[in-house]
């Protein structure tokens, strides 16, 4: 593989640093990813383009076995979107451990590093020179199966397929950490020696804000009413280390003391086994499932939201929780290191799966709310102060840095 040289790089030609930025297949529908590959691109672009030429990887998926359709926003479904997820599926894990493999393969020249953003794609770093390549690593729910085998069973293909990624990561020059628990995590397992793991926290993007959007507050306005209701709001998806039967037993208790209560949900549709347990709870006709929002009405969502709850089992960051805050919104989250870590001490912090404890702390911040401005005038203060210290721009400051140093070790 040809790399640009020290020497070269000092000339009079254009020899900026050339990286492949690594990303999950559109198709996929994967919005944290899409976002994290975004925000690290635009801010290369805007702040680094005079040392480094950083290029988006995204080929499409070859689809086999299943058909792909559309939303009303011409979003592709995802697997638990359409209408034969085990079609689907398949098509997933033949593009992931073969055609992207040996897409990256034909592209080794192109570039003299690469970046994966994705970690659940680490299977792809064994056609890639591993001591030019870096991986961001989220968390680390993908190796579950291996590494939590009574907690969560798996067939033996499954596991031999994380196995793979898992031994890609391992091979990466650099593991970008976007929180130090997720790190102490991957430490803890042995997963990476301590000095190739980096922390780089995720930003926050600059629609969040507490300032009016007059176009997009409006909109929602429309479509959600302006009422009277008391909004809760839960951001992420519906896999089942989010904890969606704590959010609706929670939501259920809260209802009982204020019955104008109403909850957002954004990521996706409730499971079957979760629309049940909403019916069975009688809370049906008081949840609003949003579809997939573009970044500046979930922004007004988190801005009109009254409370932003968070009650995962397992988080790798928790974007939500500064996301919230940057809107002036105040959050209830789990009482996870990972959680405190990102929301200081300007988040409300429960134990997890405690409905009581999770119900009286947010009637007390929403009492807070009605009646005593001052307070809560303080805790969106707090909040907005805890988010201003999460930045894309640093993201990618900090991420040019460990390119730089691993390109050093590289050229040896």
């Amino acid at each position: 593989m040809r790399s640009v040289s020290a020497a070269e790089r000092s000339g009079g030609f254009d020899a900026r640093l050339r990286v492949g930025v690594i990303c999950d297949f559109r198709e996929e529908n994967w919005p944290s990813m899409e976002l994290v590959a975004d925000m690290l691109l635009s801010s290369l672009q805007t702040d680094h383009s005079d040392d480094i030429e950083a290029t988006r990887i995204q080929p499409a998926m070859k689809m086999r076995f299943a058909k792909l359709r559309q939303d009303k926003n011409g979003h592709s479904g995802n697997g638990r979107l359409h209408a034969n997820g085990t079609r689907f599926n398949a098509d997933r894990v033949l593009n992931r451990f073969w055609h992207y493999p040996r897409y990256l393969q034909s592209r080794q020249t192109d570039f003299d590093l690469f970046h994966l953003i994705d970690h659940s794609y680490a299977q792809v770093l064994h056609s890639l020179p591993p001591e030019r390549t870096i991986v961001t690593c989220h968390d680390l729910d993908t190796f579950q199966c291996l590494l939590n085998p009574a907690g969560e069973p798996r067939s033996l293909l499954f596991k031999k397929m994380v196995n793979r990624t898992l031994t890609g990561l391992r091979k990466a020059a650099r593991v970008i950490c976007v929180s130090e628990a997720t790190r102490d995590e991957l430490l803890a397992h042995g997963l990476v020696d301590a000095d190739r793991a980096v922390v780089i926290p995720n930003g926050v993007h600059e629609m969040c804000s507490p300032n009016p959007d007059p176009d997009a507050d409006g909109e929602l306005n429309r479509q959600l009413g302006s009422g009277e209701s008391i909004d809760i709001l839960h951001v992420g998806s519906t896999i089942p280390r989010k904890r969606i039967d704590i959010l609706l037993r929670v939501f259920a208790k809260l209802t009982e003391q204020f019955p104008n209560a109403r909850l957002l949900r954004v990521g996706g549709n409730l499971t079957d086994k979760q629309s049940r347990l909403m019916h069975d709870l009688g809370v049906a006709e008081s949840v609003v499932q949003l579809p997939q929002l573009d970044r500046r009405t979930l922004a007004a969502v988190y801005r009109r939201a009254a409370i932003v709850l968070l009650p995962s089992e397992r988080e790798g960051f928790g974007l939500p929780v500064v996301e919230a805050m940057a809107c002036g919104t105040p959050v209830v989250a789990s009482d996870l290191p990972v959680l405190r870590e990102v929301g200081g001490d300007s988040a409300a912090y429960c134990p997890l799966g405690d409905v009581d404890a999770w119900t009286k702390t947010i009637s007390s911040l929403l009492q807070e709310r009605e009646k005593r401005p001052e307070p809560w005038a303080q805790t969106r203060s707090a909040g907005l102060a805890q988010a201003a210290k999460f930045s894309w721009a640093e993201y990618a400051c900090q991420t040019a840095n460990v390119y730089r140093s691993v390109l050093t070790e590289a050229e040896g």
